[in-house]
């Protein structure tokens, strides 16, 4: 195997440990929001974070304002789809915020093709149409046309999510995945502090529950899980990241299985297969097909 063959191998084996930590948080941050407002939650998940990579990369981060600007605009689409999906968590079950999140791994080729002015391929058009009719099976209660409150902001949240990795893939070949993940955490700390005490009644009641959420998101599904990713795409495409991350919804489903016994209905479950078919519909699409301008950046690495 060829050194750039056991990057690529490591940095998808890193992703597909950063799909499952993201996929198990769905339960215990749906447990913690009993306890906590959602931005304050947010605020101190990323000011956590933020602190533990400091301390982590002590010394290795760069003090250049150009690389801190790029993590200032990572870090924004980041922390707007968080505010987004946890927001949606109020409202909505895990497994469906899951399977809605795993959407954005449709959105990320058809909006790098928009961003690169090339025309969606067929596959991808098929992949986003069978997509659609899952989450409408998934979410929509009945053959009228009405979605949830909460699904509709998990779905806002997976548009913010395509959009990070997109601008994360352009700029983790220019700067250090230290400095990367340090700038985009942190934006998303100072990002929660100066809103979450307008944006709504902030308030926290400290126990087992949220002690615990805040530790594993703050540590595990952020400081480690981002700056994993953002090592781990030095080393691959943004669309094959998002073909790994097609396991996070099915992550979270099972963990929901495993700790509330919560079950898809035989609708639910059509439209899960059906969005997982649509994922992969896309992102395994013919080999023959050109590269995305996007994935040819990084085929020298």
């Amino acid at each position: 195997m060829t050194a750039s063959r056991a990057r690529r191998l490591k940095a998808d084996l890193a992703l597909i440990f950063v799909s499952l930590v993201w996929g198990a948080t769905f339960v215990l941050i749906k447990q913690a929001l009993d306890s906590v407002s959602t931005i304050l939650f947010l605020t101190l998940r990323f000011t956590i974070a933020a602190a533990a990579l400091a301390a982590l990369f002590l010394g290795r981060v760069s003090n250049s304002l150009r690389q801190w600007r790029a993590g200032a605009l990572v870090g924004s689409f980041l922390f707007t789809g968080y505010c987004l999906q946890t927001t949606g968590l109020r409202y909505t079950t895990p497994s469906k915020a899951g399977f809605i999140t795993g959407f954005y791994i449709v959105l990320v080729p058809v909006f790098s093709a928009a961003v690169y002015r090339r025309a969606p391929q067929a596959a991808e058009v098929a992949g986003v149409a069978l997509a659609s009719v899952g989450m409408c099976l998934l979410t929509l209660p009945s053959l009228r046309l009405e979605i949830g409150y909460g699904d509709l902001l998990v779905l806002g949240s997976a548009v913010a999510y395509a959009f990070h990795i997109l601008v994360l893939g352009r700029f983790s070949a220019e700067m250090s995945y230290e400095t990367l993940s340090v700038s985009q955490i942190t934006t998303g700390a100072l990002l929660g502090a100066i809103s979450f005490w307008w944006l709504e009644k902030p308030h926290i009641l400290f126990h087992a529950n949220v002690i615990v959420a805040l530790a594993v998101t703050g540590l595990l599904a952020t400081a480690l899980a981002f700056a994993v990713q953002s090592w781990a795409q030095q080393f691959t495409t943004p669309t094959r990241t998002a073909l790994i991350f097609a396991l996070e919804p099915v992550f979270a489903w099972l963990t929901s299985y495993v700790l509330t016994g919560e079950l898809l209905s035989p609708r639910g479950a059509a439209g899960a297969v059906l969005i997982l078919t649509g994922v992969l519909l896309v992102e395994l699409k013919p080999a023959r097909f050109a590269r995305h301008q996007s994935d040819r950046q990084r085929v020298s690495l």
